[in-house]
């Protein structure tokens, strides 16, 4: 069973780690290469912060890593907006 999350949900990386079920190394190097984006950083603590949309992503990743998907056919994939 799916948990239902409020539209406007921020979270950090542990939060999306916890919720996609990647490691926090795993999230940052997605990062480091582009496959997904911070939608911001906060101006107090400059941590970055994700919203329903980057878990959504990252869903989605999942599931083409899943199926073995390379990691550079996932990220045209994106580029392309086809996930």
């Amino acid at each position: 069973m799916s948990e239902k999350r409020n539209m406007n949900e921020i979270y950090l990386i542990g939060d999306l780690a916890r919720l996609s079920g990647f490691s926090i190394d795993t999230l940052n190097y997605y990062l480091r290469i582009g496959l997904f984006k911070a939608k911001g950083r906060s101006m107090h603590n400059r941590y970055r912060y994700f919203d329903n949309e980057s878990l959504e992503l990252l869903n989605k990743i999942k599931e083409q890593r899943a199926k073995h998907m390379p990691i550079r056919y996932i990220k045209r994939r994106i580029e392309d907006g086809i996930l």
